[in-house]
């Protein structure tokens, strides 16, 4: 069975599985601008470097951006995916997706999708994440890992810090950044890098406007390079 094909029966599952409790598009997540799936690079060039892009809508936001910027010296596989910590087979296709190819750098995301009170307790998050991190490592071939961390929530229809869930984000980000600290994995601080530019944010908590992107596609860009070279 190749990759695609179990992601796509894996994500079923999840679907179904989660069809009891409620699901993210309840609470307000969804994808924007394309499908669930792993997305190969469209042109295959063995004299290029290789490089893997993980993450949500996020990510889907600012990918196409990463992929024109190194198409002359990488090529670019992505999956873009709604699991969190700890959804079911998470280490399972993470290990079928990083494993796929001799990646030489992958810059990887988790988070957004975890932050419904009681999906993840604050005590799981930590050995939660050093699993991810671990399965990563053990599968990934050596490749050069980067975390991109989890980006701000506003407020639906205001441009301030969303109260209720921000807090949540921004503790995790400190706990992943020990996390990242203790593999030697250097941090792309996508957090950062906007929190206080929420002018660039879409206003439905979760995405962003295309300028938004685009930092977070050139800072993207420079923490990938820096790893392949």
């Amino acid at each position: 069975m190749n990759i695609v094909k179990l992601l796509f029966l894996s994500t079923l599952l999840l679907t179904f599985c989660g069809a009891f409790s409620q699901t993210d598009e309840e609470l307000g997540l969804h994808s924007e601008g394309g499908a669930w799936s792993f997305f190969p690079a469209k042109e295959k060039n063995d004299s290029l470097k290789k490089v893997l892009l993980i993450g949500d809508s996020v990510m889907n936001g600012f990918h196409q951006s990463v992929i024109d910027s190194l198409k002359k010296c990488a090529s670019v596989d992505y999956w873009l995916t709604p699991k969190h910590l700890k959804s079911e087979y998470l280490l399972e296709d993470l290990a079928a997706v990083v494993s796929s190819n001799k990646y030489d750098v992958i810059q990887f995301n988790i988070g957004l999708h975890g932050w419904p009170k009681g999906r993840i307790l604050d005590h799981e998050y930590l050995p939660l994440l050093e699993k991810y991190v671990n399965t990563l490592i053990e599968n990934a071939n050596g490749a050069n890992l980067i975390w991109a961390s989890i980006t701000p929530v506003t407020e639906e229809g205001n441009p301030v810090l969303n109260q209720e869930i921000n807090p949540r984000i921004a503790k995790r980000n400190e706990w992943a950044a020990a996390v990242m600290k203790k593999y030697n994995i250097p941090i792309n601080d996508l957090y950062s890098l906007v929190e206080n530019k929420l002018d660039l944010a879409k206003l439905d908590r979760w995405h962003w406007k295309p300028e938004g992107y685009v930092l977070m596609a050139d800072q993207s860009v420079k923490c990938i390079v820096q790893e392949l070279y």
